[in-house]
């Protein structure tokens, strides 16, 4: 029975997670309004500041329990199968209320009309998100996002670790899901004062988040990774030796 709920916990913790990453991808498409949690747009707060906060609070949340000693934590109190359906339940969670409780700001910073260079932005809005989803397979989608876990807990199953992968782009780029996030979040024919802050706070979360992530790995992997280091570009590809 616990085996049966931990599996069923890790696939709705996985579905969460999905509805958050198409919260923000729909808002930032503009097919969902920011702020729907908010019964009304005044918080006391000017919307930046408030706007800054929830973007605060979220990038703290995910740096924070994507730590080993967080998790070494957090695996005393749960069971070790369910630690990264935990993250990605949060992550889900707090992705649906930072879109919901966003206050809108009116003004535009850029629109674009002439249709071919909009929709070439639209494409690769689409391109980016459409690379993030790749990226996960390239290494696991499966175990990242916690269901590799659940399901092999259930079959009472061995769980070896995962090898460091170099394959696709991660030939390239070290952290393409990184990649597409930056790309989703600037690529848009239309460039609000509402979105803005959330493209500068992403963007400032991606880079402080990835000091800590490479540090992590750095510990990890030792020289295997400060060579792989060597060979590829962090966000950007790098071509050739």
């Amino acid at each position: 029975m616990q085996k049966t709920l931990i599996l069923l916990y890790g696939v709705g913790s996985y579905f969460v997670g999905v509805i958050g990453l198409a919260c923000i991808i729909l808002a930032l498409a503009g097919l969902r309004p920011f702020g729907f949690l908010l019964e009304e747009q005044s918080t006391g707060l000017h919307p930046a500041l408030w706007n800054s906060i929830l973007v605060f609070i979220w990038g703290a949340i995910h740096t924070g329990m994507a730590r080993p000693k967080f998790k070494q934590w957090l695996t005393k109190i749960i069971p070790e199968a369910t630690e990264r359906s935990s993250y990605i339940l949060v992550a889900g969670i707090t992705s649906v209320a930072l879109v919901g409780l966003w206050q809108q700001v009116p003004g535009q910073i850029w629109h674009i009309e002439q249709t071919s260079i909009a929709y070439l932005l639209w494409g690769i809005f689409v391109f980016g998100w459409v690379f993030l989803l790749g990226a996960t397979f390239a290494i696991n989608h499966f175990d990242l996002f916690g269901l590799r876990q659940v399901m092999l807990n259930f079959k009472n199953a061995e769980r070896p670790p995962l090898e460091f992968t170099k394959r696709a782009m991660y030939k390239y780029i070290r952290h393409p899901i990184q990649t597409g996030v930056l790309i989703g979040v600037w690529a848009t024919p239309t460039m609000t004062y509402t979105q803005i802050l959330l493209s500068i706070g992403f963007t400032v979360y991606i880079f402080v988040g990835l000091w800590f992530e490479e540090r992590d790995l750095i510990a990890e992997h030792g020289e295997g990774y400060l060579q792989y280091r060597k060979e590829t570009g962090k966000v950007l590809p790098k071509f050739g030796k």
